[in-house]
């Protein structure tokens, strides 16, 4: 029963965000989307593999590791989405394909260096904070072209673009200006630093303004899985 119910679901998203991307005279296939699998059982996630998804995120790496082990068969990627703290980076360069989350240039450094002692590049979206919130991490708008800059002489990382976690609005709309704002962040930088393509923005409640603004990547967890144990 669950399967059928999770199929429907995955069916629904897609199709949301073909019409997000058609509205916006996007291909969608230019959309990605990343389930977050945050405190979601292990067979959730082997159904949702199953059903096709490929891209998941996780938010903690212990938890990712715990997963990553147990859910073999399939040719999946694993991002991390939430915080990276220093302490766990070297198991997050092995585990993940693409880290959202990088918010200082300590972190650079400490991930460059771990990529480094096992021959990878590790691709990262930079962090950026548009809103006032205290929980939000993530560098101020003024301060990511410092970050790109110091990341130019990393030869172990590689940035591919930007994320951002806004407020909670319950309409989506609300949301709209923080998506447009880490768009034009990502377009201002795009002719200094080479085009920064992906757009990390967009979750259950808003992604389909978020694509209408651009976003590369979608991270949802509640549409698809249900409220989180």
């Amino acid at each position: 029963m669950y399967y059928i119910m999770l199929s429907e679901r995955i069916s629904s998203i897609f199709k949301k965000i073909t019409y997000a991307a058609l509205r916006a005279g996007r291909n969608p296939e230019e959309i990605k989307l990343v389930a977050v699998t945050k405190s979601q059982p292990l067979d959730k996630i082997i159904e949702a593999a199953d059903l096709g998804l490929r891209i998941f995120g996780e938010n903690r790496v212990q938890e990712a590791k715990q997963k990553i082990e147990k859910v073999t068969g399939f040719n999946l990627e694993w991002h991390l989405v939430g915080h990276l703290q220093t302490n766990k980076t070297k198991e997050a360069v092995r585990l993940f394909t693409l880290i959202h989350s990088l918010d200082s240039e300590k972190l650079a450094i400490v991930i460059n260096r771990e990529a480094e002692k096992i021959g990878k590049i590790q691709r990262v979206l930079i962090q950026v904070k548009l809103s006032e919130e205290e929980t939000k991490y993530g560098v101020n708008e003024e301060e990511v072209e410092g970050l790109l800059e110091k990341c130019q002489i990393l030869k172990n990382i590689k940035i591919e673009g930007l994320m951002t976690i806004p407020p909670f609005y319950e309409n989506p709309e609300d949301v709209r200006p923080y998506f447009r704002k880490l768009r034009e962040i990502r377009n201002s930088l795009a002719s200094k630093y080479g085009y920064l393509r992906e757009l990390s923005m967009g979750m259950s409640n808003d992604f389909e303004v978020a694509i209408e603004e651009g976003a590369t990547f979608v991270r949802i967890g509640t549409a698809l899985f249900g409220p989180r144990i």
